[in-house]
């Protein structure tokens, strides 16, 4: 027996119990209810996506072609509508995740205005965006299955039997859109209890995949602008530790943290770590500052000085009061940053490039599981690249190295349109293709998002839509390039009124009224034209 009839004989038996004041509840019309809003928290959306992020992270361990997947969303309804769009076009949401980006929470939902990604926001609006999103999923949910209780009714009022156990079987077998979001908490917003404050209401929101990164929190910077600060493992670890607590007190045991390291990109630390003994963790990141070799007799007033294996060094500290890296090191500071962070509490990482890179990206994950070997990457498939430019280089000096002819091509102008139906623009576009897939399989990708593509989606839509209706084409250009679409495509948001919530708002009114509910669905409701 399915739980949608197990709920149906509880409510009938508490029906029973409670004699006539119950005679006009309909055991059913509950259980149904309670189908649509299975999830009743946060907290058990947390718990219920963790499980499926671990089994697929196991999964991925096995095979690496079942890697996973996300976009970027900014608004609930955006997420909603990617999730609605999935399930129609695959038939189920495996392997399919939702990403929060610091970035568009900063760009979009801050009461300041668009603001850059320097955690400059208000901390709590990202809390508030997961849990919007899950709202809008709840809601998919609950549509969706209205739409099949509809059905069913339908079925049974034809006597079509047949009909009828098609329509409960996929209420039975039915699939939830809400899955697993991997949500950014940038770099903790303050220290390590800060971090563990925001964190909770994170989860509580629904989060059960929070991403964290190494950065100086009051000088975070986009891992893709410069002048980005580390801070020392030591203050990295509390913070990584911090968000497991928050994870272990709301009783989300199996919470998945990642671990993201800006050192390819950063130059830059603010402090010079601690350090008792060679060797130990914050002697090894002080092997990475550039530091000049000094006698006592060069020391200027408020001067630095490390003892280097008996020798004094003086690191370059800036006007800024910042101190520099040496130049070169960044690959190997990703890799210690990622062996560390693995080793104190990381389930994932993610290393932060400056270019989509398969070799590039899988020698430092080579490195990592020479001595962590089931770790595994979350990446940016960032819109701040230009992947047309990048790959179409990088099949470019491809073929330059095994001694094709590349006189016909200039390698700064490959953006160009006139490259598009070359053979080495081809050649580029499969590789752009295959990029997800190739490095799941080659630099230990687990999942794969596009941090903010609905934001460019939404501003490319909006300028053919401004483009064709304020010109020439007037309402046309909305018919044409909008309506006519979505009816075509079976854009199930055609019918607003629907996606808004009337229909189940019309169940309800039936529900609790019978025969006198007044209804919004009735022949004069002009969505009837969308069939």
């Amino acid at each position: 027996m399915s739980q949608y009839q197990d709920d149906i004989h509880a409510v009938a038996n508490l029906k029973a119990a409670q004699g006539s004041a119950w005679d006009a509840i309909n055991p059913e019309s509950a259980a149904r209810m309670k189908a649509q809003n299975r999830f009743q928290s946060g907290l058990d959306i947390a718990r219920y996506t963790a499980g499926i992020m671990r089994a697929d992270m196991d999964a991925y361990d096995q095979d690496s072609s079942k890697y996973t997947q996300s976009l970027g969303c900014w608004h609930g309804f955006i997420g909603q509508q990617k999730m609605i769009s999935i399930k129609k076009h695959f038939d189920n949401t495996d392997r399919r995740y939702l990403y929060l980006s610091g970035w568009m929470v900063a760009a979009l939902r801050s009461d300041f205005g668009p603001l850059p990604d320097q955690s400059m926001h208000e901390k709590t609006s990202v809390s508030a965006l997961i849990e919007e999103l899950y709202t809008f999923l709840r809601q998919a949910d609950a549509r969706e299955l209205g739409g099949l209780f509809r059905a069913l009714d339908t079925a049974r009022d034809n006597n079509d039997t047949a009909e009828e156990k098609k329509i409960q079987d996929k209420i039975d077998g039915f699939v939830t859109h809400v899955v697993p979001i991997i949500a950014d908490i940038d770099a903790g917003f303050g220290n390590a209890e800060a971090t563990y404050l925001l964190a909770k209401r994170m989860i509580e929101a629904g989060a059960c995949c929070i991403q964290l990164e190494n950065q100086v929190s009051d000088e975070k910077q986009c891992g893709h602008q410069d002048g980005k600060v580390t801070v020392p493992h030591e203050d990295f670890l509390g913070k990584i530790r911090a968000v497991r607590y928050a994870f272990l007190e709301l009783g989300v045991d199996d919470g998945v943290i990642v671990a993201r390291t800006d050192s390819l990109g950063a130059g830059l630390t603010k402090q010079i770590a601690v350090t008792n003994t060679p060797g130990d963790l914050g002697d090894q990141y002080n092997s990475f500052l550039d530091c000049d070799e000094v006698t006592a007799a060069d020391l200027n007033n408020g001067d630095v000085v490390l003892n280097r294996d008996g020798t004094l060094v003086r690191p370059k500290r800036l006007p800024s009061n910042l101190f520099q890296f040496r130049q070169g090191t960044g690959e190997d500071r990703c890799v210690l940053d990622s062996i560390t962070s693995l080793q104190n509490g990381a389930d994932l990482l993610w290393i932060e490039t400056e270019k989509p890179h398969v070799s590039q990206i899988g020698g430092m994950v080579n490195r990592i599981r020479e001595v962590i070997p089931n770790a595994k990457l979350v990446y940016n498939n960032s819109p701040s690249f230009n992947w047309t430019l990048n790959f179409r280089q990088q099949i470019f000096d491809s073929m330059a190295a095994a001694g094709d002819d590349v006189s016909a091509y200039k390698r700064a102008e490959l953006m160009s349109e006139s490259y598009d139906g070359s053979a080495l623009a081809i050649s580029a576009d499969e590789k752009i293709r295959t990029f997800q897939a190739d490095s799941a399989r080659e630099a230990g990708i687990f999942h794969h998002l596009i941090t903010l593509p609905t934001y460019h989606t939404a501003a490319l839509s909006t300028d053919n839509l401004a483009k064709e209706y304020f010109g020439d084409q007037g309402m046309l250009g909305y018919v044409a390039g909008v309506q006519r679409k979505e009816i075509r495509q079976g854009i199930a948001c055609v019918k607003h009124q629907n996606m808004a919530g009337s229909d189940m708002g019309d169940d309800h009114k039936e529900y609790f009224s019978g025969d006198a509910a007044l209804k919004a669905s009735g022949k004069d409701n002009t969505m009837n034209q969308f069939g």
